[in-house]
């Protein structure tokens, strides 16, 4: 074992690990991992001529950035500047010493090392590992300035684990205490102790974030008391401890408890999942609180003027229903308040589960269960509901409205700014908005995103073209610099209720070796790459991007300035068609078939009621177009047949090159039509079908972009949540990846293929897995050249695809997931 404390199953069997379809995919391997980390999907393999090659789990974060890893850069700062950062780290090579002054390059070894030295304003960085000591926090910052401890987040291979759990060698009581300070947070963590997680005693103005707690037992995992006040704990979480997640003391004041996950195992004691006893003005709003088989939240003795609002309440799992009831569950109840805490106590927006067995209310010492009766009873409940407690897309057939979805309370204290995994408020565009403010803010701690929507083809229509100001930017993009364009309310595309859109994104001109990432503004900028280039090199890719706020951002990942070009291809919204996916077949080969393409001509490639396709009611088809062999300088434009060719390319090339890009095409007539311009010479062309669009049918789900596989650097696996070190994959040999593990009916996922490290010449084919490999390719390379393409492709039941390597030299991929499509 590796000394880390593992999260704890709960009791779950395998089918109930599986979360609803209301998250992202990032968000859908980590909650399978936590709730039951036993049950793993597909083990990642690697065959080769029947042969199986598996490899040992566990990860490390991609690299933002192909062909180097972006790393901080180490060294000190000069004598002279103000020292603001300190840097803990014990792993191999980090030359530590607790003697030293915490710079990167000469970490501390302890986290204790620099708690007795930090100084306000500072912040002390703790790097990837385990720490078993109890960290005593002694010094305090000031109101401007505070002490922060920063752990590196909550992927569990990459993470950093403090204190340690019943059990170890030298077990810690806590793995934070913070006796009479001030002005400190702590966030970024795994916690744990034999006494609990994080002790805030007599201390004031403390912010705990972005944590992973466990109760233990007897003691939470959290205890804040001796007359502690204004302390935050936000957006942290517990999956599945036997024991509670928060207890909040007589004498504390001003305590606000925010979108957290709370989920505790079945209580080996009885405590609740949270309590808050004689502790006047607590704000507890936005939580998920699953009490597993104990009351979820009570609230007790002078805890006057306490507000509870938003909350999504469970005496069992709030989200999950597969496991059978708790024996007891009618001794248990939702939400008590007892007589001396109802003084002043607000209760409202919460939503209780009518599926636990227990109680919504315990009020002044009466038990009620309906809403009605509880309001008639205290004056209190408004709009809260008792009802369907899981998170739930409501446009899916068969899938019950969910009362969580745009119905909270925007003028509750204490609100975050984001949920649980940071994501912003954002309308569903399927559910009528019924709450205070905006109406779109969620019950509960997480907020429901990637709605399913449908295509709608249009153009292509020029957005962006930074050589002539096209899209409002006029002039290169500056090194790291981000350009934000407008995409909806223009181009034929609505001005509200678009999911996302797809658009053709060419870089031309750059000056220096970079990468592009594509993402929805407003959004952090994700560990994800769209486009990578090297100097002086024209390169195109197709983007499909979540939208949020109306707006798009392009972030350019160079050292050197480069030109956009964004062409307009389509965008999701409520109304539409809808992707079916196909296996990988060739519909046009000009090598065996027509002969070279002539540039100045076009060719109208027939698509409907053929390889499969419908005749009739196709709206738009997607294929990986490949041209090789070309004699001259040119582009390619796909188009629909019979209209006004327009403005813009899907491909370019130089002589002798070879290049693909996926399309998506409107169909006219059945047809869509090819042309090859920009020289006098000739080009091949490649066609493979990949799906095409219907109306009715599946959704399709748009995200921010999640890096799913790197084998530079290892990664997460989907599915199980194990680690896949670090490999290539040789010559002839075919990656095994699970890309929708964990949704029911996912029928195609979108993916940024990116091959790197290439020694030979060679192609790539992305298939189904378990299928027979088809006679397409994704994407082809030349020795050395690093080169993306977006691929659809429809996974296995279990929600795997192949990724072959048709090459004589061993390659790395890199893979980034944007989307996929459910029914």
């Amino acid at each position: 074992m590796d000394g880390k404390p593992r999260p704890l199953d709960g009791g779950c069997q395998a089918p109930s690990c599986f979360p609803g379809p209301g998250f992202t995919s990032a968000e859908r391997r980590e909650r399978i991992r936590l709730r039951c980390p036993a049950a793993h999907g597909i083990r990642h393999e690697r065959t080769s001529q029947g042969d199986t090659i598996r490899t040992r789990i566990g990860a490390v974060s991609g690299a933002l950035v192909l062909g180097a890893l972006a790393l901080p850069a180490l060294g000190q700062a000069s004598a002279s500047a103000v020292v603001t950062d300190l840097y803990v780290s014990n792993t191999a090579g980090a030359h530590c010493s607790n003697s030293g002054t915490g710079t990167q390059a000469q970490p501390y070894c302890t986290i204790s090392a620099a708690a007795a030295v930090v100084q306000p304003g500072q912040t002390v960085h703790v790097g990837v590992g385990t720490y078993p000591e109890q960290v005593d926090v002694t010094r305090s910052g000031t109101a401007g300035a505070p002490i922060t401890f920063t752990g590196t987040g909550l992927e569990y291979n990459n993470g950093t684990f403090v204190g340690s759990g019943p059990g170890t060698k030298a077990p810690t009581a806590y793995a934070f205490s913070l006796s009479r300070v001030q002005h400190v947070r702590i966030k970024n963590f795994w916690t744990s102790g034999s006494s609990g997680n994080v002790l805030v005693d007599g201390s004031s103005d403390i912010g705990l974030s972005g944590n992973q707690v466990e109760g233990w037992y007897q003691a939470p995992a959290i205890h804040v008391t001796g007359s502690s006040s204004t302390v935050t704990i936000a957006q942290n979480r517990s999956m599945g401890g036997p024991g509670s997640f928060g207890q909040v003391d007589p004498g504390a004041q001003g305590v606000v408890i925010a979108t957290n996950v709370i989920t505790t195992g079945s209580s080996m004691d009885g405590r609740p999942a949270l309590s808050v006893d004689g502790a006047p003005g607590t704000v507890v709003v936005n939580n998920t609180v699953s009490g597993g088989c104990a009351d979820a939240l009570d609230v007790t003795g002078a805890a006057t003027g306490t507000v509870i609002e938003n909350n999504v309440i469970s005496t069992g799992d709030a989200d999950n229903h597969m496991n059978k009831l708790c024996a007891t569950a009618a001794n248990f109840v939702g939400l008590k308040v007892d007589q001396a805490a109802a003084v002043g106590t607000k209760v409202a927006y919460n939503v209780f589960d009518d599926k636990d067995g227990s109680p919504a209310y315990d009020w002044a010492g009466t038990k009620y269960d309906t809403v009605a009766g509880f309001a008639a009873a205290g004056g209190q409940g408004s709009h809260d509901i008792i009802g369907n407690s899981e998170y739930r897309w409501t446009e899916e057939p068969g899938q019950p409205a969910s009362p969580l979805i745009d119905s909270a309370d925007e003028n509750a204290p204490g609100l975050t700014a984001g949920d649980q995994h940071g994501n912003q408020p954002v309308d569903d565009p399927y559910t009528p908005n019924t709450g205070t403010g905006k109406g779109i803010r969620d019950r509960g701690a997480y907020e429901l995103g990637n709605f399913g929507t449908y295509y709608n083809p249009l153009g292509p229509v020029r957005l962006l073209d930074t050589r002539n100001g096209t899209g409002g930017t006029a002039g290169a993009v500056a090194p790291g610099g981000t350009v934000e364009l407008p995409v909806t309310g223009i181009a034929g595309v609505p001005a509200t209720g678009v999911t996302a859109v797809t658009m053709n994104v060419t870089v031309t001109a750059p000056t220096r070796a970079g990468y592009l990432t594509v993402y929805p503004h407003g959004d952090e900028r994700p560990l994800a790459s769209n486009l990578n280039w090297a100097a002086g090199q024209t390169i195109p890719n197709l983007v499909t991007v979540q939208v949020k706020d109306g707006k798009v951002s392009f972030y350019n990942g160079s050292t050197g300035t480069v030109h956009l070009v964004a062409d307009l291809f389509g965008y999701y919204s409520t109304s539409g068609s809808s992707y079916k996916s196909t296996a990988p077949v060739r519909m046009l080969d000009t090598r065996n078939g027509t002969g070279a393409l002539k540039q100045g001509h076009q060719i109208d490639l027939q698509v409907a009621g053929v390889d499969g396709v419908p005749a009739h009611g196709v709206s738009a088809v997607t294929l990986n177009v490949t041209v090789t062999g070309p004699t001259s300088y040119g582009y390619l434009t796909a188009y629909p047949h019979g209209t006004g060719r327009p403005t813009a390319s899907n491909l370019n090339w130089t002589p002798g090159q070879t290049i693909p890009n996926l399309v998506t095409v409107p169909v006219v007539d059945g047809k869509v039509s090819l042309y090859a311009g920009g020289g006098n010479g000739s080009v091949h062309v490649v066609a493979d079908l990949a799906g095409y669009f219907l109306k009715g049918g599946g959704t399709y789900h748009a995200q921010t972009p999640q890096r799913v596989a790197d084998t530079r650097t290892g990664y997460t696996a989907g599915g199980s949540g194990e680690w896949v070190a670090p490999k290539q994959i040789g010559p002839g040999q075919t990656l095994n990846l699970c890309v929708t593990c964990g949704l029911q009916n996912g029928t195609a996922v979108t993916l940024n293929v990116t091959v790197t490290n290439t020694a030979a010449p060679g192609y790539l084919t992305v298939y189904p897995m378990g299928t027979n490999r088809p006679l397409a390719s994704n994407l082809n390379w030349v020795a050395g050249q690093t080169i993306p393409n977006q691929v659809v492709v429809q996974p296995d039941k279990i929600g795997a695809v192949s990724i072959y390597n048709g090459s004589r030299a061993p390659i790395d991929l890199v893979v980034d997931e944007s989307g996929y499509q459910v029914g």
